[in-house]
């Protein structure tokens, strides 16, 4: 099932719950970049957001931990209204422990690569993980081109998931718009993040819509 993704780094944060509301009928997830200014150079929000947004929102809060130290958010993620973590495989090189501890905490669980870090690195742990996140910007900042040349690694994720027949999502996030989703779609990808391409919009919700549409093709 493709799955759609609004990303929230890209929204207008001053009516965050306005333009959340605009694109819940055309979405699955609403993905939430959580940036320390250390694994990344930006800072962009934590739980105040995260949990001042809950009340407004049955979308699955799909939190992207872009962070040295992932394993120390995870209890107040929870408590805020997270649903979903991933964890960089760059700052956590062995997941095991983060995995559980995250399970503990009541939170699915994710990997995610950087666009120069090989699908191997992840492969030994994707059991571990409900989704696999595929950047194909470098993290920690919006509206960067989409680097093409990340989809073999959706296609090797796809072929190894599926070849052990795991019901692991394998999500896509960065430069994401109705021309680059069918090329990660046709790569195996099933879950869409977006930001510019739906937030950038004078109609997030519709953008949300027809991102689908292409998508579902």
């Amino acid at each position: 099932m493709f799955k759609i993704a609004p990303s929230l780094l890209a929204a207008d944060f001053s009516r965050l719950a306005e333009v959340v509301a605009e694109v819940e009928p055309h979405s699955d997830l609403l993905h939430l970049d959580v940036m320390d200014g250390h694994f990344v150079p930006n800072i962009s929000f934590g739980m105040p957001v995260i949990s001042s947004l809950r009340p407004h929102s049955r979308l699955v809060f799909d939190c992207h931990l872009m962070t040295t130290n992932p394993g120390a958010y995870l209890a107040e993620l929870a408590s805020a209204g997270a649903d979903l973590v991933t964890v960089h495989i760059e700052a956590v090189p062995d997941p095991t422990a983060i995995a559980r501890k995250a399970r503990a905490s009541g939170l699915g669980f994710g990997l995610v690569l950087s666009p120069p870090t090989p699908w191997k690195a992840v492969e030994p742990f994707a059991e571990l993980c409900d989704l696999v996140l595929i950047m194909s910007v470098h993290p920690g900042f919006g509206g960067q081109r989409f680097m093409g040349e990340v989809l073999t690694k959706v296609e090797s994720a796809r072929k190894w998931v599926d070849t052990h027949g795991l019901a692991v999502d394998i999500q896509i996030d960065g430069g994401i718009n109705p021309e680059t989703a069918p090329l990660a779609r046709d790569a195996g990808a099933n879950v869409f993040v977006a930001g510019t391409a739906i937030f950038g919009s004078p109609d997030p919700g519709r953008a949300a819509l027809e991102l689908r549409k292409v998508i579902e093709g």
